[in-house]
């Protein structure tokens, strides 16, 4: 591990309210892509799971991008919250205008939707480990069972983050917004369960 890697650790851990929960979903997300890299990797490399290699060489495909998508939306993470913090120290309203609150709900909505892609996009992730779960080399199955859970980890810290923003304001966008976050939750429930007895029977657990 090098020094890059300790200086995320201790902009997490000093006393900024950024980097956050949220962020740190995602920066779990980008592990769990990174693991499942590496076990699509490791499939590829041997026709004994030729079984599994359509669906390793699209995880292989989709890694770097997903990688970075999920650093970005740590970032992005940050910045919202930072934006929330903004409008609440825009000065009151005054004479009926709504310039402050209205500032505040669009920041708000903002810092929802950002957690709100980390989950489906752990989503889309566990789909697919599921799949290579069911043919990969099975050496890597435990590799493998890490990145499931981790991508489970980052989508269930995610809803967190899109419920602490939604709890306190209401309207049509943020029913959806709920609605989407909680279907996709169901979704990931399902599937982890599923992912979980599908490498255990193949490991003999």
């Amino acid at each position: 591990m090098n020094d890059g890697y300790l200086e995320i650790l201790n902009s997490i851990s000093s006393s900024s309210p950024t980097p956050g929960g949220g962020s740190v979903a995602a920066l779990v997300l980008a592990h769990a892509h990174s693991l499942a890299a590496m076990v699509a990797r490791l499939t590829l490399k041997s026709e004994k799971w030729s079984d599994g290699h359509e669906i390793a060489n699209l995880i292989v495909k989709q890694s770097e991008e997903r990688i970075q998508e999920s650093i970005l939306l740590a970032d992005k993470d940050a910045a919202s919250f930072d934006a929330v913090m903004v409008a609440y120290r825009l000065p009151k309203d005054e004479d009926g205008s709504t310039t402050k609150s209205d500032s505040i709900r669009e920041a708000t909505i903002g810092a929802a939707l950002v957690p709100l892609e980390t989950v489906q996009a752990a989503h889309n992730l566990l789909n697919d480990l599921l799949e290579l779960s069911r043919c990969c080399n099975a050496n890597a199955l435990t590799d493998l069972a890490a990145s499931g859970e981790l991508a489970h980890s980052a989508a269930q810290i995610a809803q967190m983050n899109v419920k602490i923003n939604t709890h306190y304001i209401s309207g049509d966008d943020v029913d959806t917004i709920d609605y989407d976050t909680r279907k996709l939750i169901k979704d990931c429930e399902q599937i982890i369960i599923d992912l979980r007895v599908s490498y255990m029977e193949r490991l003999g657990w």
